[in-house]
């Protein structure tokens, strides 16, 4: 089986307050911010780096000693439905699926020890 062509990675961030979350980074990395609704992307150099994605009920954790970190990754993909076959072989659980045939959407999934990542495309 051929593996998924990755396109663009992207970490993302949970946060109850995406303006303080997304300024942070862009003003850290010295990027701009794109808001659409319920989710920023940091752009550094012109280039999508970090989303951060609205979570109300965010808790913050309290690393290392307590509740664990929140963050997931984000792989765009060529293929979605190629992409979607070689994470299940490669044994990801499927969390959240999507209508694979839309011009763009996410499907969320988890590895072995249950971290998210989704598998996007656009």
């Amino acid at each position: 089986m051929a593996g998924m062509q990755i396109k663009r990675e992207i970490i993302v961030f949970d946060a109850a307050d995406l303006d303080a979350v997304s300024g942070f980074w862009a003003r850290l990395l010295d990027g701009q911010v794109e808001k659409e609704g319920d989710w920023h992307t940091v752009y550094v150099g012109g280039v999508p780096r970090y989303g951060v994605q609205l979570a109300p009920d965010h808790v913050q954790p309290d690393w290392p000693d307590g509740s664990p970190q929140q963050i997931h990754l984000d792989l765009y993909v060529e293929d979605i439905n190629a992409g979607h076959r070689h994470a299940l072989a490669s044994g990801a659980r499927l969390l959240q699926d999507a209508d694979r045939d839309g011009a763009a959407g996410f499907v969320v999934y988890a590895d072995p020890a249950g971290h998210p990542f989704c598998l996007c495309w656009d």
